[in-house]
């Protein structure tokens, strides 16, 4: 096969809907909810709310809104294509059925980016509430120490606890869902407490004015929220490891999606109504902060250790995740073999796994929060415009293909999408185009580099 026609092909969804390559079944629709709300319910409400706050103002509810409006539109598609394929991957294993392998490969390039930056991203809040934590406890003057002398050269915190999740995820997908499961029944109970206690302190003065930077705040502060509600993905890419993919991938979007979306809204009332936006300017615990600023010392220990906890769920499906999308580029020849090599005893992909802890923790470690998030927008519109572009061209070429899910109003709802998500993309800094220009040019050498080294053996 020559260059043109290997980068331009498509695999055979009437032929490849199911590959067993020994990864082990785990997650049911629950268990997938379940995912789905460790992976979204974390940054958007504990890290991200206070920046858009500051760009938005009180109408960054508008933000959260319209963010998830888009979400829950991306979602629709997702499910249909999961209802069809249920081959590990998510949204790069579906450009590869739907449009072809370069295409596949740019989305599989940008998945990764989205993924490793956001699972930096909360590592780096993680840090800062437990930086906040430990100094709030009396006679721990060591561990601050500790905590804050490598602070601001290497976030040793953000190190220590990426290494430690995956450290769990290397124990296969069984350990990473009891722990997610535990943590994410605390981190639904942080957040309940932390609304029922908020609204007491909630003053009607600091909803004026309630939209100060207009429509355009409103638009800014949703491509920067977007990033609130990416989890979604990792949900897509455990098709092989789900109980019957088919219903169970497409109610694990969408339920998780719309939990996490009424819990955001609430949350970002409550707080725009405890402090003024402005003051959450530059503010990377936002949640911490609000209590702190109305004086809610009392509920602020267990609040912290919730959203701690919250954080951590992030971060670990984020790891789980990573690995998932290395794999199976690997088994479609556009990476080396050797990540693709399922470990028999824990069922699990080891080197994929290790190569995304330590990208990640490096990225945590050395690089600030306000430089890095919304590299992971970009690079999840991205992602969602080709998932809708799937839709539309899978009805035309594959309408036969069972589907247990449909995505309602094909073409129109996805082209919606892909229109919102390019309006989104334009909103982002120039510096933030630039670079996730510089790093799809960085893929593509490598796709081509290794594409042409295959087909000269």
């Amino acid at each position: 096969m020559d260059l043109k026609n290997s980068v331009l092909r498509k695999k055979d969804i009437k032929k490849c809907t199911i590959c067993d390559a020994g990864l082990s079944q785990t997650f049911g629709s629950l268990g997938l909810i379940i995912l789905g709300v460790g992976a979204i319910l974390g940054a958007g409400i504990f890290v991200i709310t206070g920046l858009a706050a500051a760009v938005a103002g009180p109408s960054v509810v508008f933000s959260f809104l319209a963010a998830a409006i888009v979400c829950v539109m991306v979602a629709l598609c997702f499910a249909e294509l999961a209802s069809m394929i249920t081959v590990t991957g998510g949204s790069y294993t579906y450009t590869q059925f739907s449009l072809g392998e370069i295409w596949a490969w740019i989305v599989g390039w940008s998945v990764l980016l989205q993924i490793i930056i956001t699972a930096a991203t909360v590592a780096i809040g993680w840090s800062s509430y437990i930086v906040g934590l430990i100094n709030s406890i009396p006679n721990l003057s060591f561990f601050t120490s500790f905590s804050t002398q490598f602070y601001g050269f290497i976030n040793l915190p953000a190190l220590s606890i990426v290494a430690l999740l995956t450290g769990v995820v290397l124990m296969g997908a069984r350990s990473s869902k009891r722990v997610n499961n535990i943590i994410v029944i605390i981190k639904l109970l942080v957040v309940i407490i932390f609304i029922i206690v908020g609204i007491k302190y909630v003053n009607l003065a600091n909803y004026s004015p309630f939209i100060p930077m207009g429509i355009n705040g409103i638009f800014q502060g949703a491509a920067m929220v977007f990033f609130a509600y990416l989890g979604f993905e990792a949900i897509a890419t455990s098709s092989e490891e789900a109980i019957n993919p088919q219903k169970s991938i497409p109610k694990g979007i969408i339920g998780s999606l719309i939990i996490c979306a009424v819990l955001y809204v609430l949350v970002v009332i409550i707080m725009t109504g405890m402090v003024r936006y402005s003051e959450y300017s530059g503010v990377t615990a936002p949640v911490q902060y609000a209590l702190n600023a109305v004086g809610a010392n009392w509920i602020m220990t267990i609040v912290t250790i919730g959203i701690i906890a919250g954080l951590t769920t992030v971060i670990l499906v984020n790891l789980y995740t990573i690995p998932r999308v290395l794999y199976s580029m690997s088994r479609d020849r556009l990476l080396p073999s050797i990540l693709s090599h399922i470990n028999s005893k824990y069922k699990v992909p080891i080197i994929p796994i290790i190569i995304s802890g330590v990208l990640t923790g490096l990225i945590a470690t050395l690089v600030p929060l306000g430089a890095v998030f919304e590299l992971a927008n970009i690079g999840a519109l991205t992602v969602f415009i080709f998932v809708a572009l799937g839709i539309i061209n899978l009805r035309r070429t594959c309408p036969e293909v069972p589907r247990k899910f449909t995505c309602p109003f094909v073409p129109v709802l996805p082209i919606i999408t892909i229109l919102i998500c390019l309006i989104l993309i334009l909103e982002l800094k120039p510096s933030t185009l630039i670079n996730f220009g510089i790093w799809t040019t960085i893929g593509l050498i490598i796709y081509f580099g290794y594409k042409i080294y295959n087909l000269k053996k």
